[in-house]
């Protein structure tokens, strides 16, 4: 056993021992989540699906668990999403019931932290519970099962619709020692429900902690679920996650995956597309400058006829940033008349800049319509000088054109105060007359001429 693999196991044995009695079956999964991380070790750069992603810095870190979740209301209001909302609030891994707001939940939906679930019926979450995402999945998903203690349930009852979003955020906080978290995070909608989560991540500027965070989902028939992923860590902290998604006959899922932090960020998203009519929407946006380092790995496992995926990825990379996109679609034998687009852009703002971008297609069966397709380049100087010979100074004519190249998911981002995140990350504070209603029509139309 490695230095670094022994040193977050006794970790695991620390807690163990101030951890009071649980269910059998809550310690047999999470033996067999350490036994499987003892095997496995920290990926290295060997390993083809962490080719282009090194994690000693989270393997060599030493973390320690949060103790408590304060953190001030202003703090929270400051960083978190203005809007009304079901909400669930994290510090450091740690339930926060001050920062919640669990008030006014409609008929048939059921919110609550983890620890909660476990405490009042831990039979009924124990079933879905890693049924998506097992141990095997990745030795980071090994390690989330390990530690598992805290996060979010979220059950909606059929044809339940929650009309406010449901938020789920995670703030992490500087402090003397490093800290990791493990949150899980099960959902489970109902046939023909509807539903809108965000799932945000925030925090002290000076912060540099590790969040290893895993997510279920489950859609029944004709289930309808949006899921905004804002991700706005410190840049110094590390953030590893897995979303994996199942959904059955006529369900539909979008996910929007927006990183603009992290120092080191890997997003895994696997969906099992298991009914016909089944449809998986992946819209993502990462913006990284500095050092920081952004993978975004998809797959689509299309396992049933008349199914439909469709991917949408852009990369903005500044500085001596780095990103890595690898996209993967799965049609199985018996998967006929499957629609499936794979769509990759990136702009690159700096020489130094470096992305790598792998779309993959693994067909195996013949009456399909799948593509996939990936661009890299740099911002026209040609349309930045046609900006600025209309007036606009050069910082604010390259942050148009910058917005523009992004405005394809920016148009499809539903909820304002997300898209105005996003705006200011990637074209910076822009002078007043470039409000964002029309904002990214008017620089799409400068930048065709």
């Amino acid at each position: 056993m490695s230095e670094d693999v022994k040193r977050f196991l006794d970790r695991l044995s620390e807690r163990s021992a101030t951890r009071g009695s649980e269910p059998s079956w809550i310690a047999a999964r999470r033996q067999a989540g350490a036994a499987r991380f003892e095997a496995l070790g920290f990926p290295h750069r060997r390993v083809e699906e962490w080719k282009y992603t090194d994690v000693r810095d989270i393997a060599r870190g030493d973390f320690v668990l949060a103790e408590d979740a304060e953190f001030s209301q202003a703090s929270a209001a400051t960083l978190g999403l203005p809007l009304e909302s079901h909400r669930l609030t994290f510090v450091d891994g740690i339930f926060a019931p001050k920062l919640s707001d669990l008030a006014d939940l409609p008929e048939g939906v059921q919110l609550l932290p983890l620890s909660q679930a476990l405490a009042d019926n831990h039979e009924a979450v124990g079933g879905p519970l890693g049924r998506l995402t097992g141990v095997d999945f990745s030795p980071f998903a090994a390690l989330n099962t390990a530690f598992m203690e805290e996060g979010a349930v979220l059950r909606l009852a059929p044809r339940a619709v929650v009309e406010k979003p449901i938020v789920l955020q995670f703030l992490s906080r500087a402090g003397e020692r490093a800290v990791m978290s493990h949150p899980r995070i099960l959902i489970e909608a109902g046939g023909r429900s509807e539903a809108t989560v965000i799932e945000h991540h925030a925090g002290d500027a000076s912060a540099a902690n590790f969040t290893n965070l895993v997510e279920e989902i489950m859609l029944d028939r004709g289930a309808i679920l949006t899921h905004y992923k804002l991700l706005e860590a410190p840049e110094q902290d590390l953030h590893i996650a897995s979303m994996h998604m199942e959904l059955k006959r006529d369900s539909r899922f979008t996910s929007f995956n927006l990183c603009l932090g992290g120092g080191l960020v890997r997003n895994d998203l696997v969906s099992e597309l298991n009914g016909e009519g089944a449809e998986v929407i992946y819209q993502g946006l990462f913006h990284a400058q500095g050092r920081q380092h952004v993978d975004n790995h998809t797959l689509a496992n299309h396992n049933s006829p008349l199914v439909r995926s469709w991917e949408n990825y852009k990369g903005i990379l500044d500085d001596r940033a780095h990103g890595v996109y690898n996209s993967k679609v799965v049609v199985k034998r018996d998967s006929n008349k499957v629609v499936a687009e794979q769509h990759s852009a990136n702009l690159l703002l700096s020489d130094r800049a470096e992305i790598d971008t792998k779309p993959e297609l693994e067909i195996y069966n013949d009456d399909v319509q799948c593509a996939h397709g990936a661009t890299t380049g740099q911002l026209d100087e040609e349309a930045v000088f046609a900006l600025r010979a209309r007036g606009i100074d050069e910082m604010t004519a390259r942050g148009l054109l910058t917005l523009a190249f992004a405005g394809e998911v920016m148009e499809q981002v539903g909820l304002d105060v997300i898209a105005e995140r996003v705006e200011l990350a990637v074209a910076g504070k822009l002078p007043d007359r470039f409000h964002l209603a029309g904002l990214v029509e008017a620089a799409v139309a400068l930048n065709e001429d």
